[in-house]
């Protein structure tokens, strides 16, 4: 038995997969926040380049990925699907385990696939800079190395409380050429603003995006970049999920449980896209989306139209949401602190093929820990959270053999730090009590 199962080059997916028209009852259009009404391309045009506008509303099922995002993507791509013998010995288990490793890229994370794709288009129409948030600093890390690519300048927005928890990450992004501040700033005048009523502010995704999007809104040569929640996002993502597919056909298996954790979306409905038509045909699949206790999108949000940011500058997107106006606790898996999920996971949910979870740090580190002790590699604050799902789905009946994949998103070489508060009993579980969701989706615009 291979540990692991490899593809060559000229094996790698030559197209991507949009999952958009096998959703049943489909996509809700994104609104204008003005006119309520389906938003135009023209006022879209303003922040995102034609070719990935394209894309976002594309009714294609493949699209072709560009001869020079494939050569940037040969660099790491494609990744392997490793089979956890170790973990599964651990844990005592029939199950089979694999993960699709996806840290073997330059930065660690599965967020340069989108961040390649992103660049091409923008210098493919002479884009000059691109603008962007971070929360973690895994999408921030991404772009920086994806625009040094290209030739292009970069400046990232990154969420405060994970810019001094990771301090790693902000010279990451200065090593391959970017401009790194803490969101909020006094750059823009939405961070000016947020600082004047609470300079306390551990910020958020959401204050973020509206910083980033002010600034590429108020230059010419800038346009606006988004590492999750969009379909033009999840599109760039689904490759995860082709290649997993045909390197589990190689291994002889066939999944029965996919994992991912969930932030705003993009890695979760990138390995799960490529195995929705097989459910959709009949195959038993169980879908796992995990989330935070402390930013439970999924399993406490509501399902409505609500603005991507708390400058209310977005398109209403249709979507679960914990309301534009959530500032989630300084948990340590930044990359899962966001108010709201990609309407293609969303949708997903509402037809009851994606089951949402939420899951507490202190169990997922534990689960991080193990993972790290039984297959050697230490996993992102964000991937703990699909590790533990893993682990629970494993261990439900110990003797029921299945074969479960989980996306290994990225490593945690650069999130030593919240080890180190792990290890010191510094970190608690926090469910975010329901009276203050209710109060945050109070102010969801009317629709």
């Amino acid at each position: 038995m291979n540990k692991k199962i490899v593809l060559r080059d000229d094996e790698m997916p030559r197209q991507w997969y949009n999952v958009s028209p096998d959703i049943p009852n489909g996509l809700q259009l994104p609104l204008d926040p003005e006119t309520k009404q389906p938003m135009s391309a023209e006022k879209l045009g303003a922040v995102f380049p034609m070719g990935l506008l394209e894309q976002e509303m594309s009714m294609e099922r493949y699209i072709d990925i560009p001869e020079e995002v494939l050569e940037i993507l040969k660099i790491w791509r494609p990744s392997p699907l490793v089979r956890a013998t170790n973990l599964e010995k651990a844990l005592g288990t029939k199950a089979k385990i694999f993960f699709k490793n996806e840290s073997v890229s330059p930065v660690g994370s599965h967020k340069a696939n989108s961040a390649v794709a992103q660049a091409y288009y923008n210098k493919r129409e002479g884009v000059k800079r691109l603008s962007t948030e971070t929360g973690a600093g895994q999408w921030g890390s991404a772009l920086s190395f994806a625009t040094s690519k290209f030739d292009l300048e970069c400046k990232v927005y990154m969420v405060r409380v994970s810019f001094n928890q990771k301090p790693y990450r902000k010279s990451m992004m200065q090593t391959f050429g970017a401009s790194v501040v803490a969101s909020p700033s006094t750059d823009t005048q939405t961070g000016r603003d947020i600082l004047a009523k609470t300079p306390d502010t551990p910020g958020s995704l959401g204050i973020a995006i509206s910083e980033a999007l002010e600034d590429a809104s108020k230059r010419d040569d800038t346009k606006y970049a988004l590492g999750s929640v969009l379909n033009h996002v999840v599109l760039h993502q689904s490759i995860i999920g082709l290649e997993a597919k045909k390197q589990l056909e190689i291994a002889g298996e066939s999944a029965d449980v996919v994992i991912g954790c969930c932030g705003g979306g993009s890695n979760f409905a990138g390995l799960v896209a490529a195995f929705v038509p097989d459910y959709l045909e009949g195959k038993k699949i169980k879908f796992l989306g995990v989330e935070p206790a402390s930013c439970p999108t999924l399993t406490m949000g509501k399902l409505a139209y609500d603005f991507g940011d708390v400058a209310k500058m977005t398109p209403l997107l249709y979507m679960y949401t914990l309301g534009h106006n959530f500032i989630p606790p300084g948990i340590h898996a930044g990359g899962l602190r966001y108010h709201g999920m990609a309407p293609i996971v969303s949708a997903l949910v509402r037809e009851n093929i994606i089951a949402p979870i939420k899951v507490h740090q202190l169990e997922c580190f534990e689960a991080g820990v193990l993972f790290a002790r039984t297959e050697g590699i230490i996993p992102a604050p964000e991937t703990c959270h699909a590790i533990r799902a893993a682990i629970i789905e494993a261990t439900r009946d110990l003797k029921e053999e299945k074969t479960i994949v989980f996306n290994f998103s990225g490593h945690g070489l650069i999130d030593m730090a919240s080890y180190d508060k792990f290890y010191a009993g510094e970190l608690r579980n926090y469910d975010y009590p329901e009276e203050e969701i209710m109060k945050s989706l109070s102010d969801l615009p009317e629709i």
